[in-house]
């Protein structure tokens, strides 16, 4: 059985969740489950980051400690992927005790992996650095960040001055295997970055890396993190600690060992990290593969990266200083977790960004799902029971319902390929051409027409039976963006799903008779008001 193994960005908990952490999920829950669909065994890799400065200041400034603080945050993450329907296989909490010692052990590991001839480590060495510190990125800067004017700007936060002794990661001199990393991985196969445009972004970076990573801070001057197995003087730097938890909580992962076990590696060999471009650069496109080098990762084990866009509001990133954030908790509350899910995955592409808007979420919601595929069901299945009694008779197709049933196995091909490249909403556009070009063929040939002239029974078993099989394509599309809804459409239907792959032509089974029409998607007529 082939495998799928998807992770997502784990959330930094020094604040409540925002609308660009529920698309993030919804994303990746929705791939998950269309891979279950295809047959696949699947494990989706969600959770929380824990540690860090922010928190420990966050925690300081509630009068609370850092464990009970995060503990708050986590719980709201927690409810709203429950309320959401993104179901994960398990929950990377970085303060959970199996993750704290695979990053010991990591830090070890790389720390006795001595050069023969100098006797020094490979990967790690202390240093003695002064320089500017971004307080919101918790890490030294260099020149090359400062702006036009010679400034540090707004993006860095509050900036100090310091001089400390620090341990550090050897990344620099790893530059040139980096650029031909992604050179190789570029185009066809197994991509290192999706979408292509994102390569040449990261590859840029990369050609401009300078210096070493500062992999550990001060414990007189930050308490809350992982301690050094061998300086307890010094916590791991929060980006260090927070991408170790793709391996520390994959199934079969062992640090110890020099190379992963096959249990680990079989499920490794397929993982997707899905991931904002905030994050991309440094962290997962520098930081990570070199991390994964030093463990002893080959190129072609390196991860792909799938990278998506912001949700913005006119153009502007979402901040909680403008006031201008959408809470998706609210959201899910007032419209329901369908409009919401189908939304975040039907109006931006993968890998681009999108401004959200209230107004475009009732819309696509009544347009393509009220109006759309719920509309086709209900005066399918009254037709059916109407003139049929549920049920049609069994008939060979004329030649132009069979081209239409073609048609829709080939938008569920088209559906398939953009699924597999992790671009839902072209999946969901291939879904939107069944459902619509089923809706033209009730307006075209007039079931209600037909059902009056006597000579014409064949046809109208003909054109019913072509549009149940119509909607039920659409929800087999539909199962993974909303598993309720579609499961409650093929229960109207009376039919299982259509088969995702190496489909053929099908007919109605002998027999067949459909289940009672109920609505799916009321339609939304308005904005909620916050108050409401």
């Amino acid at each position: 059985m082939n495998r799928f193994f998807i992770t997502t960005a784990i959330d930094y908990t020094n604040g409540a969740p925002h609308i660009g952490h529920a698309y993030e999920k919804v994303l990746a829950d929705v791939l998950a489950r269309f891979h279950r669909q295809t047959g696949e065994e699947v494990f989706l890799l969600t959770g929380v980051d824990q540690h860090g400065q922010k928190v420990q200041q966050s925690a300081e400034r509630e009068g609370i400690a850092p464990q009970e603080y995060v503990d708050g945050v986590t719980a709201k993450f927690l409810a709203l992927w429950e309320k959401l329907g993104v179901v994960y296989d398990d929950w990377a909490a970085t303060t959970a005790p199996k993750h704290k010692e695979c990053v010991r052990a990591i830090l070890t590991r790389l720390w006795e992996d001595r050069d023969p001839a100098t006797g020094a480590s490979r990967w790690i060495y202390k240093a003695a650095r002064a320089g500017h510190y971004s307080v919101r990125q918790e890490q030294f800067l260099t020149d090359k960040e400062r702006g036009p004017n010679g400034e540090f700007g707004p993006e860095w936060g509050q900036v100090e001055y310091r001089e400390e002794e620090n341990y550090y990661f050897r990344l620099a001199e790893h530059r040139q295997w980096l650029l031909d990393l992604i050179d190789a991985r570029s185009g066809e196969g197994k991509p290192f970055v999706v979408p292509e445009f994102r390569v040449s972004e990261l590859r840029n970076a990369v050609e401009k890396l300078e210096g070493d990573l500062c992999i550990s801070r001060p414990k007189n001057r930050l308490s809350w993190g992982i301690e050094f197995p061998f300086d307890p003087g010094f916590v791991t730097y929060v980006w260090f600690d927070a991408l170790v938890n793709y391996l520390s909580f994959a199934p079969g992962y062992d640090p110890i060992p020099t190379r992963p076990p096959h249990e680990f590696l079989a499920w490794w060999r397929t993982v997707i990290h899905d991931i904002g471009k905030d994050i991309l650069i440094p962290a997962h496109g520098v930081y990570w593969p070199v991390m994964l080098k030093a463990l002893g990762f080959s190129d072609a084990e390196m991860p792909t990266l799938l990278v998506h866009g912001w949700w913005n509001i006119s153009g502007a990133k979402m901040s909680k200083s403008l006031g201008n954030t959408v809470d998706p908790d609210v959201l899910a509350d007032r419209y329901g977790r369908a409009a919401l899910r189908y939304y975040l995955m039907a109006d931006i592409a993968t890998g681009r960004d999108a401004d959200f808007s209230e107004e475009r979420l009732i819309q696509r919601y009544n347009v393509d799902l009220a109006n759309g595929l719920g509309n086709l069901v209900n005066r399918t299945l009254n037709m059916t029971l109407k003139y049929r009694e549920g049920s049609p008779a069994p008939i060979d197709l004329p030649a132009d319902l069979a081209t239409h049933l073609t048609a829709n196995t080939l938008a569920q091909e088209t559906y398939v390929r953009s699924m597999r490249d992790g671009q839902v909403q072209a999946g969901l556009e291939s879904l939107g051409d069944v459902v619509n070009r089923a809706n033209a063929l009730v307006d075209a040939s007039a079931p209600w027409k037909l059902a009056k002239d006597p000579e014409q029974a064949d046809r109208l078993d003909a054109v019913l039976a072509t549009l149940i099989l119509s909607a039920r394509t659409a929800a087999t599309m539909l199962l993974p963006v909303l598993p309720e809804a579609a499961a409650e459409i093929l229960e109207q239907l009376n039919l299982v799903a259509a088969p995702l792959e190496e489909r053929g032509l099908e007919l109605l089974p002998a027999g067949y008779r459909c289940g009672e029409p109920k609505p799916v998607f009321p339609r939304l007529d308005a904005i909620v008001p916050p108050e409401a």
